[in-house]
C-alpha cells in the first residue's frame, strides 16, 4: 500500500512522452500496434497519461484492475507502453458508475470489430471494449474474455492495491497472474515481458 508502483508509472509516463515527441507521429493508433514493439510505437504514446482515467475510476467506486504493460511497469518492467488495459468484474450493478467514469474523461468506445459504441452501462458488459480518451486508450475487459486456462475472475481477488498522493487508489494485477496472462496471449512482446517479470521475480527471491 505504498506509492512506489505509481511513482514507477509516473516516471515511465514522462519518459514515454519525451521519447515519442522526439520520434514524432507515426500515423498508427492503438489498434495498429506492432506485436513486437507494442503501443509505444504508435501515436497513443505522444500524449500518454493514464492518471486522469485512473483518478476517475477511483472516484467511481468501481474496483477496476490495471492489467497489461501499465501493470508490468508498476511491477518494475523497464519497457514503455502507450496504452492502458483494464479488468473489472462485469457486474451490471457496477456498470453505470463505470460508464460515468469514462464519460467524465471524454472517452469514446468501440467494439471488437471497430464499431462505435455509446458510453452506456450495457456497452461495458461486453467481454471487451476498446476505449480512446485524451490521455489514454486501451481495452476494458470483463472475466468473460477468454485467457487460455487462466481463471480471470480470480485475478481480481488477487490484485494488489497501491495508494498515491491525495488518496488515489489503483488496483493492479499480481505479478504471477500477469505472467500467465502474457504467456496465454503469446505475442512476441508478451513472451518477452513475461520473461522479464519472471527474471526479476527470481532475482528478488534470490
Amino acid at each position: 500500500m505504498t506509492d512506489e508502483p505509481l511513482e514507477r508509472l509516473r516516471v515511465a509516463v514522462r519518459r514515454t512522452r519525451e521519447l515519442a515527441l522526439n520520434r514524432g507521429a507515426t500515423g498508427l493508433g492503438h489498434e495498429e500496434a506492432d506485436d513486437n514493439v507494442g503501443t509505444f510505437g504508435t501515436d497513443n504514446a505522444l500524449e500518454f497519461d493514464p492518471f486522469p482515467l485512473l483518478e476517475a475510476l477511483h472516484r467511481s467506486g468501481v474496483r477496476v484492475v490495471v492489467i497489461g504493460q501499465v501493470a508490468g511497469i508498476m511491477h518494475g518492467s523497464a519497457e514503455l507502453t502507450g496504452d492502458l488495459d483494464l479488468l473489472w468484474d462485469g457486474s451490471p450493478a457496477h456498470a453505470p458508475a463505470l460508464a460515468a467514469a469514462f464519460t467524465s474523461v471524454n472517452a469514446q468506445l468501440t467494439g471488437e470489430t471497430g464499431r462505435p459504441l455509446a458510453i452506456h452501462p450495457r456497452s461495458f458488459l461486453c467481454p471487451k471494449v476498446q476505449f480512446t480518451s485524451p490521455g489514454a486508450s486501451g481495452d476494458c475487459c470483463t472475466p468473460a474474455l477468454p485467457w487460455g486456462n487462466l481463471q480471470v475472475r480470480e485475478c481480481l481477488d488477487r490484485a494488489g492495491t497501491t495508494v498515491g498522493p491525495g488518496g488515489l487508489e489503483v488496483h493492479y494485477v499480481s505479478r504471477e497472474d500477469l505472467i500467465q496472462m502474457r504467456r496465454a496471449l503469446g505475442r512476441p512482446k508478451d513472451l518477452r515481458r513475461a520473461d522479464e517479470l519472471d527474471s526479476s521475480a527470481s532475482e528478488h527471491r534470490g
